[in-house]
């Protein structure tokens, strides 16, 4: 069953401007579902997962080029770094846009190759697992989360509601297509699987790992971090390796888009705010396997339940931004005195402050909005996104709405 994503209008304009396209992503977020829906008849689809192609788009992409002649679908190109000069080559013989669709993550050689090989030919756009919406069927109606524009819908009064029973359901189901839209498939094989396919396929295939067994107590040591500061020295004493090897294999989880990391908002007015960004896990699903949360209903009812809403919340909100091809000024904020916001959204010059809290009795003291007002810059109205079944005003300024609205 294929579920609109929110990406595809992007995708086709972009389309229009590029000779190549590369949709990268983790794996399993669906990005061969999605090129293959958008494809027209004329496209063929190529995969570098099979050995045999594979060897020959290395070996000798001229001719493996010729035997497979755009407009083209290339599924899993990190594989083949070898072929993007010939891509470059054939994209600039035909001047023609639209002739190159790739797939693949974001490899660090990879990535580089894309940026020294096509620079200038090629739009690359991220895709992330499926949104609330989306799951909801109107992924194509979701527009960039800003407090101005949810306060207007709230006047509506008719979005959707979510329980507290099904929201912590999608939280610990997870964002992956495979397993948010079929209720039968088994949550702990699907999830065991799936990091057993990422450690042999994805981190094996980096040099920078060679101890798969001290990764994984890396990856779960990270997944109980997430929604705190990360520090990184913490990080690698628990995980029993080095803080140079912590980094590296950060940037990996980074990279491969397991993990976001939110940076501190912070200005030249105030010399008082922690630097160290905040670690998200990308997907709760998976987060919830790698912390042992068996069940939505441990989840919600344990030590967690805030944390994994909070990485919930701040996951959907960057959906909305990328799936439309947006990459937002998106911070968070924290003082020496431990006044925090949660999420800061910068746009056009204004201040858009978000509170993430699991109560259905906000306060608008919850937000510290004061906090902000020191530091001189121009604010937006704030919202606290919460278990409330219906929008609260909390005053002229600031919204409580459910998390069903995101």
């Amino acid at each position: 069953m294929y579920v609109i994503r929110t990406l595809e209008k992007y995708f086709i304009k972009a389309c229009r401007q590029f000779p190549v396209m590369l949709v990268t992503g983790a794996r399993q977020v669906g990005k061969t579902t999605f090129l293959l829906h958008l494809s027209k008849k004329n496209q063929t689809y190529i995969t570098l997962d099979d050995p045999l192609i594979q060897n020959l788009a290395k070996e000798d992409p001229a001719l493996f080029l010729q035997r497979y002649k755009p407009p083209i679908i290339i599924d899993e190109i990190q594989y083949a770094p070898e072929l993007l000069p010939y891509i470059k080559i054939e994209a600039d013989r035909q001047r023609k846009n639209n002739l190159f669709w790739l797939a693949g993550s974001q490899y660090f050689y990879m990535m580089q190759g894309i940026t020294e090989s096509l620079a200038g030919r090629v739009g690359i756009i991220n895709l992330f697992g499926l949104s609330l919406q989306e799951k909801k069927g109107s992924g194509n109606t979701v527009k960039p989360f800003l407090p101005q524009n949810i306060t207007n819908k709230c006047k509506e009064n008719n979005l959707p509601k979510l329980s507290l029973k099904e929201l912590y359901y999608s939280i610990w189901r997870g964002s992956f297509p495979a397993i948010a839209l079929n209720k039968d498939m088994d949550w702990n094989l699907f999830y065991s699987s799936y990091v057993q396919t990422y450690l042999q396929r994805d981190v094996s295939y980096l040099s920078q790992v060679g101890d798969i067994t001290s990764f994984m107590r890396f990856l779960k040591a990270a997944a109980a971090r997430t929604a705190q500061l990360l520090n990184i020295s913490q990080l690698a004493r628990d995980a029993d390796i080095s803080v140079n090897t912590a980094k590296r294999w950060m940037s990996i989880l980074i990279k491969s888009g397991i993990v976001y990391l939110l940076e501190p908002y912070y200005s030249n007015v105030s010399k008082r705010l922690i630097k160290a960004p905040k670690l998200f896990f990308l997907d709760t699903g998976l987060c919830s396997w790698l912390t042992n949360w068996t069940s939505p209903e441990t989840l919600e009812a344990g030590a967690a339940s805030g944390a994994m809403f909070e990485t919930w919340v701040i996951s959907e909100i960057l959906k909305t931004w990328q799936h439309n091809g947006l990459y937002p000024s998106f911070y968070y904020y924290r003082n020496k005195d431990q006044k925090e916001i949660d999420l800061l959204i910068v746009k056009d010059g204004v201040v858009y402050p978000i509170e993430i809290k699991k109560t259905a009795s906000p306060h608008k003291q919850d937000i510290h909005y004061a906090s902000l007002t020191r530091l001189g810059v121009k604010l937006g109205p704030g919202i606290i996104i919460c278990l409330v079944e219906e929008p609260i005003p909390l005053s002229n300024d600031i919204y409580a709405i459910p998390a069903s609205y995101i």
